[in-house]
């Protein structure tokens, strides 16, 4: 795991389990390790749903037991204009974006490596389910998925690129989560059986809706089928993602006579957003052609190697929990960008959300989904 003997190692302690077994095998390794816990979010910190201030003290009780110094580090200003004000954006213009992938791109692998750099660090250490490896032939370095095919993280790390990837170690990568949790166990880690966190980045665990409710424009419109009927009404296209079943508030209506649809019991999904009309389009049955796309359209691209891949026989995923789908990629014709071509149509595949790229257990990059048909 560990590149050179006894390197300065700065670990992003985040408070969970996977970063404190992080620091704690470097430091069996004989590096000289500190740790840094991020602080990237200062609004409503005294909500119910933040958990910085928790988070912080199961990371200093970790820094305590391996025997390391900790720094809290304040990101929230840079959090805030790279990633949040992108999000933001990019939920106004109808899309669904995953702000995971941008705070690992431009804080934890560019905010934070540039901290460390000024600590005298050699390199940065996290707790993602990823691996790095050099490639002699290739001359470069391949971002791997993590080990643990449940686990793996590489989707949400597909932005990083060779000058990071250089800088970076990922040591649970090579482990299972249950090895993480029993090394966590048995080196007598108190956060050994925290549970993991499910939140996103910056919202934790505090409702969805509720939350973009202080920070979005209201404009409620029609909910209809394919038909057009009108079925109710919705709070405001950002609101929704494409594939949402829950929160429509259509629940009780059924749709008799939809030849496409999955019976008059079959749930509702969210399947179009209609801009122009400002009108949210649902059908009713989870394999209802609307949700399915053969082909997607990508821009915003990242690729590890620092150039496309070539035109070929690939696999992708279009959101973090997938598994892999066998496709062509394209390059865009006229355009920076790619097409992918799925042999299998994919379910509710949702503007904003990142294709990411594969060749085996290789992950090249991907780009934001721009359209699918």
């Amino acid at each position: 795991m560990s590149r050179t003997p006894a390197q300065r190692v700065v670990v992003g302690l985040s408070g969970g389990v996977d970063s404190a077994v992080t620091a704690w095998l470097l430091k069996q390794q004989g590096h000289e390790v500190v740790g840094i816990f991020m602080k990237n979010w200062e609004d409503d910190d005294d909500s119910e749903y933040c958990s910085s201030n928790i988070d912080f003290v199961d990371a200093a009780a970790v820094a305590d037991v391996i025997g390391i110094p900790i720094e809290h580090v304040n990101f929230a200003a840079e959090y805030k204009d790279r990633v949040f004000a992108e999000f933001l954006r990019e939920y106004q213009a109808g899309r669904t974006p995953n702000p995971d992938v941008l705070c690992n791109a431009e804080i934890k692998f560019k905010a934070f490596l540039d901290h460390a750099m000024r600590l005298g660090a050699e390199c940065i250490a996290t707790g993602h389910y990823a691996r790095v490896r050099w490639h002699e032939g290739l001359r470069q370095h391949q971002l791997l998925k993590g080990l643990d095919p449940a686990k793996d993280q590489s989707y949400f790390l597909h932005r990083l690129t060779q000058a990071q990837l250089a800088k970076t170690l990922f040591p649970v990568g090579e482990l299972k989560k249950t090895e993480v949790r029993r090394i966590a166990a048995e080196a007598g880690l108190p956060n050994a059986k925290k549970k993991d966190s499910t939140g996103i980045c910056f919202i934790g665990e505090r409702p969805f809706r509720e939350f973009l409710n202080r920070y979005l424009s209201h404009a409620p419109g029609p909910i209809e089928d394919e038909r057009g009927r009108v079925l109710g009404r919705h709070v405001g296209l950002s609101f929704y993602t494409l594939g949402q079943r829950q929160g429509l508030g259509i629940g009780g209506v059924k749709d008799k006579g939809a030849p496409r649809g999955g019976g008059e019991h079959a749930p509702w999904f969210v399947a179009r957003k209609d801009l122009a009309r400002n009108a949210l389009l649902v059908v009713q049955g989870h394999d209802h052609p609307w949700l399915q796309s053969a082909t997607l359209t990508a821009d915003t691209t990242s690729w590890v190697a620092g150039h496309a891949p070539a035109p070929g026989a690939y696999a992708a995923k279009t959101r973090y929990r997938q598994a892999d789908a066998a496709c062509r990629y394209e390059d865009a014709p006229g355009a920076a960008g790619f097409v992918l071509r799925f042999d299998e149509p994919q379910w509710a595949v949702t503007p904003g959300q990142s294709a990411v790229v594969y060749d085996g257990e290789v992950c090249l990059g991907g780009g934001l989904i721009a359209g699918a048909a």
